[in-house]
């Protein structure tokens, strides 16, 4: 079991890097109904990739599974959706 585990953390380590080499940022998408600007992705304490959205001085952490993609997509973000993909079938 904890072979699983690691290996799992270290798929998730290779997405993180992967989105965060690759995705075109900053870019603005609209979250709940509002315009933010995704600043940057991070790893959280708890092994979730999240972006760091931005509007006006306030700044939230959103999980990049959730994170709706703006149309036209960013350049890059071909990773999150091999993000998704792995997620779902976990």
């Amino acid at each position: 079991m904890q072979s699983s585990i690691s290996g799992a953390c270290k798929q998730l380590m290779g997405f993180n890097n992967m989105i965060e080499d690759n995705l075109m940022l900053p870019f603005t998408t609209t979250v709940l109904g509002m315009q933010v600007t995704v600043e940057s992705i991070e790893q959280s304490e708890d092994e979730e990739i999240v972006a760091v959205c931005r509007r006006g001085g306030d700044r939230q952490r959103i999980p990049v599974l959730d994170l709706p993609l703006p149309e036209p997509r960013p350049k890059g973000f071909e990773w999150i959706e091999a993000l998704r993909r792995w997620a779902r079938g976990r």
